[in-house]
């Protein structure tokens, strides 16, 4: 088993991170604060450790990445999580947004599409002492049977909002999802007021991997 290590140079490099972030917007306290705390070098192969406090998302295999610091936190700030918020996060990849929830107080379910992520990320975050409930499937759908949630958050770019996922969002709920093209996308912050009524809010371009799945890109 690969020791995980934590140095004085790693912990240097998050305050400078978190000072990034803040510099670009993100006035969350305790979103900064998760981030300033969790190794992310932990979630890159050891060749790319030296890259893990930069602001750039890098690949982490199976043609997915791990997403910018800076997305992140705007999505999770987004969000407004509460300690025992039933979360839903739609596309686990590497695990470290998911682990970002979990540090937040968020009850998290997370579903992954790629069998092998699925199975490395299950297999890796109960090392960090993190147990989210894990799936494999389309996230696209959601996880019906276990709605409703007070959260989603979308980690993969769709071509629309899926209707799934705002059907399984509980009213007074909030989902975040990536909504365009394959190149580039629009952040959408949807809040559901009532069953009928959704109140949406959008932001500035971001660029994320293809939501697959039936809502998704197929």
């Amino acid at each position: 088993m690969i020791k995980l290590e934590d140095s004085y140079s790693h912990k240097g490099q998050r305050k400078a991170l978190v000072r990034t972030l803040k510099k670009k917007g993100i006035m969350d306290e305790r979103v900064l604060e998760a981030i300033g705390l969790l190794p992310r070098h932990f979630f890159f192969d050891s060749a790319l450790h030296s890259h893990a406090y930069e602001d750039k998302a890098f690949p982490i295999g199976e043609g997915q990445t791990i997403s910018q610091p800076f997305t992140v936190a705007f999505q999770t700030e987004l969000l407004s999580i509460h300690p025992g918020d039933k979360v839903l996060e739609i596309g686990t990849g590497s695990g470290y947004q998911a682990t970002i929830l979990h540090m937040l107080g968020a009850e998290v379910h997370t579903i992954e599409y790629n069998l092998k992520l699925y199975q490395r990320t299950k297999k890796f975050l109960p090392r960090l002492g993190i147990k989210p409930h894990f799936y494999h499937g389309d996230g696209s759908l959601g996880i019906a049977e276990k709605a409703p949630f007070d959260k989603i958050i979308v980690t993969a770019g769709a071509p629309v909002v899926p209707k799934s996922l705002l059907k399984q969002l509980k009213v007074g709920g909030i989902l975040v999802i990536p909504v365009g093209d394959m190149k580039s996308q629009k952040m959408m912050k949807l809040v559901k007021k009532t069953s009928k009524q959704i109140i949406q809010e959008s932001y500035d371009q971001f660029a994320f991997v293809p939501l697959l799945g039936n809502e998704g890109w197929g």
